[in-house]
């Protein structure tokens, strides 16, 4: 399937995309994913490296994107939100899904800045985050 924007997509719609690109699906639109820059990445390396670290002997897991987050309280497939924090923790096992997706807020997300995912990162998904503590 060839993503349309602002078609009111569901999970189930996310995932049988198959045109290589990277997506966020934000209340049933799709928000395409720039690629990351090196400074990006370096950051959330070194940032993923300090709470791998930290978390090792702990119950709780630390993810790098790309690793869905689903939110909503439809059933998985008719979820319309779903995003990629740039790194999460999640401590209830019970939220994760095969190691295919959380389903449910993480513990604790870590979202770094670019130019181009301001408005995104600070309002968007800022709010996700917020409704869903």
């Amino acid at each position: 399937m060839e993503a349309e924007l602002n078609k009111g997509y569901t999970y189930r719609d996310y995932v049988s995309l198959n045109d290589r690109k990277r997506y966020e699906l934000i209340n049933g639109e799709l928000y395409l994913l720039a690629s990351p820059s090196e400074i990006h990445q370096r950051v959330v390396g070194n940032l993923f490296g300090l709470l791998w670290q930290f978390f090792r002997d702990k119950p709780c897991n630390v993810y790098i994107a790309p690793f869905d987050v689903l939110f909503g309280e439809e059933e998985e497939l008719d979820v319309k939100t779903v995003l990629q924090p740039d790194i999460f923790v999640v401590c209830d096992k019970s939220k994760l899904d095969s190691k295919r997706y959380c389903k449910g807020a993480p513990d604790f997300v870590i979202e770094v800045l670019s130019p181009s995912s301001v408005t995104a990162d600070f309002v968007l998904k800022y709010n996700i985050y917020e409704r869903y503590s």
